[in-house]
């Protein structure tokens, strides 16, 4: 600022210096000259300083002005570097306090985040936890939603189905898996009832299950789970017990009665034969005819009618005996139709049904396979099973021998062969089949449809013989029948 004072006055009084210069420079030389026209040098110093003062003094005057028009200016910029600081302290402060804010901002920032992880973390732990239960439940568990598609299928519903999760998941249920015993009508019953249903759903020998269906609550979309609870070895294990303690009485009651009234029947028997050996009368043995009264004759009838009856009863305390004997022995390997021929002759000695048909009078028809192997089985056993399924067809074909449209011959077909590592046994008569509900019910305990005198339906009980095959030797058990064509038994043994 000072600099450009000094220049602006510079440049202003020079040229009027050079002015009076050229103007009064003809005088000017004529001054400095004397009376003789020499230069007078004393004038010319005189002069020279008196330029020089007023040069100086013109310069103080304006290094003055200068100075304060610098004073003035540097006053300014000091009130402006002053307000400048000013501002950069409050501007510093407002810095300051936001990064303060910031910073406790980021803190607390962080320990959302770091809440956040620890919530995110029990969560995942929590969901692989229940995630973990569902597919370690050692059940079926189904989750559906309200349209019926699968929501939840765990591992144990992949194997006992073979359907996979990832084919199941978003599928209708009944399209997934059709054979599930689960109807759409018990899964309505539990969204509309907002109650638990409960099925017991089982196949006698074959499965037990035990079926929860119950509906989502406090959710917002509507649902049911389905649970499916595999009881069959429960179920088979309590009636292994239950079968065991009533097979238990059953021998000892056989035991004791058969003992009982086997020493009075065997007393009857005796008897009888010996008044036979002394009636009156021999017989003649060229005409054939007894020359005894006929009182005589009758007499020697009912004693003979009564020795037979003795014997079937003796055959059936017999039996009965060597079944109670046999209850506690363990298997032997034996030939089913060995088995099968004995049975067979115990059928002629002591199955009828009075007044109606004999089983001696049954044709049997036999077809057994050759070369057939031995198998591991409690003999007596089966010859029970045998002889209950001959039972059962001589009831049926008296029953059908009664009726005038039934007029062919009254047959049991049987057959044994070996398929599949299975031996097969079928029994077959054509005499009065069986209905529907009758198929149903016939293997389980105490079936009956009539009073308990009919002996008809006190025949068709078959479930013990169920029981000896299915659980004392680890096969199956089935029935085919047509009300008018007869029926079929299907018995299937492992060979090994």
């Amino acid at each position: 600022m000072k600099n450009y004072s000094t220049s602006f006055l510079v440049l202003h009084l020079l040229p009027l210096l050079l002015l009076v210069s050229e103007a009064a420079n003809a005088g000017i030389v004529q001054l400095f000259k004397d009376e003789q026209g020499r230069t007078n040098w004393q004038y010319v110093a005189n002069w020279s300083s008196g330029i020089l003062i007023l040069l100086l003094s013109i310069s103080a005057i304006i290094l003055f002005f200068s100075r304060r028009q610098t004073q003035k200016s540097n006053a300014a910029l000091k009130a402006i570097r002053s307000q400048l600081e000013q501002r950069v302290q409050e501007r510093t402060a407002t810095l300051d306090e936001s990064n303060r804010l910031l910073k406790e901002a980021n803190q607390l920032l962080e320990g959302e985040i770091a809440l956040h992880k620890k919530t995110a973390e029990r969560l995942q732990s929590s969901e692989a936890y229940i995630k973990n239960v569902l597919e370690s439940m050692p059940l079926i568990l189904i989750g559906l939603n309200k349209d019926r598609e699968i929501t939840q299928w765990n591992k144990y519903a992949e194997r006992i189905t073979g359907v996979s999760a990832k084919n199941a998941l978003g599928m209708n249920l009944w399209k997934a898996y059709p054979t599930i015993t689960v109807l759409p009508r018990q899964v309505n019953q539990a969204l509309e009832n907002k109650q638990t249903v409960t099925i017991e759903h089982s196949q006698r020998g074959q499965y037990h299950f035990d079926i929860v269906i119950y509906p989502l609550s406090g959710q917002s979309e509507t649902g049911v789970v389905i649970l499916i609870d595999d009881v069959t070895e429960k179920i088979l294990a309590e009636n292994m017990l239950i079968q065991r303690d009533k097979m238990s009485s059953m021998g000892e009651l056989a035991s004791t009665m058969a003992q009982d009234i086997n020493v009075p029947l065997e007393a009857m028997l005796a008897d009888v034969k010996t008044a036979l050996e002394h009636l009156p009368g021999e017989t003649d043995k060229t005409s054939g005819t007894s020359a005894a009264p006929a009182n005589g004759a009758g007499i020697e009838k009912l004693l003979t009618g009564a020795v037979e009856e003795g014997q079937k009863a003796a055959a059936i305390i017999n039996n009965l005996l060597s079944f109670a004997a046999s209850s506690a022995d363990k298997k032997r390997m034996a030939d089913i139709p060995e088995i099968m021929d004995h049975s067979l002759d115990l059928a002629r000695d002591t199955l009828s049904v009075p007044g109606k048909l004999r089983f001696r009078d049954i044709a049997i028809s036999k077809k057994y396979e050759d070369d057939l192997p031995k198998i591991p089985c409690y003999i007596s056993e089966l010859q029970q099973v045998f002889l209950s399924l001959f039972r059962h067809a001589c009831y049926a074909l008296a029953a059908a021998t009664n009726t005038s449209e039934n007029t062919s011959e009254p047959i049991i077909d049987i057959e044994i062969f070996v398929s599949y590592g299975a031996l097969w046994i079928k029994v077959h008569h054509n005499g009065v089949g069986l209905s529907p509900e009758e198929q149903q019910a016939i293997f389980e305990p105490f079936f009956s449809s009539k009073p308990a005198d009919n002996q008809y339906e006190a025949a068709k009980r078959l479930s013990f013989s169920h029981f000896i095959i299915t659980e004392h030797h680890q096969g199956q058990m089935a029935v085919t029948s047509d009300v008018n064509l007869g029926t079929t038994f299907h018995i299937q043994i492992q060979v090994n």
